[in-house]
């Protein structure tokens, strides 16, 4: 049985491992990375944590988590960039073919 995390830098410590883990190309959302989290109502959790990243060893590919309809948000100048560079097309702010590129961390890694 899994544990229950309860400590705010083991979470985000999770949150970033889980995200480390969506490959190149491909975008998941800051709700399906709180399921795979365990964490109830924790997209918000998510996207707070993606604010903590800055000096994260290795980096942590805060450009592929997306809003749960493909939107970006935060930097989205910056985040397009680089989600442009791993071939992932954005159209007014939004993943084109996002359910096609979207990746469930809950059925795509053992956690």
């Amino acid at each position: 049985m899994k544990q229950k995390i309860t400590n705010t830098t083991d979470i985000y410590k999770g949150i970033f491992d889980i995200v480390r883990c969506v490959p190149k190309g491909r975008v998941t959302t800051y709700g399906a990375v709180a399921k795979a989290m365990g964490l109830k109502s924790g997209a918000r959790m998510v996207g707070r944590a993606m604010g903590f990243v800055n000096g994260e060893k290795p980096a942590v590919p805060v450009q592929r988590v997306v809003n749960s309809s493909g939107h970006l948000s935060g930097d989205n100048g910056t985040r397009e960039k680089k989600l442009a560079a791993e071939g992932i097309q954005v159209k007014n702010g939004k993943i084109v073919d996002f359910k096609k590129l979207f990746w469930d961390p809950v059925t795509e890694i053992e956690l």
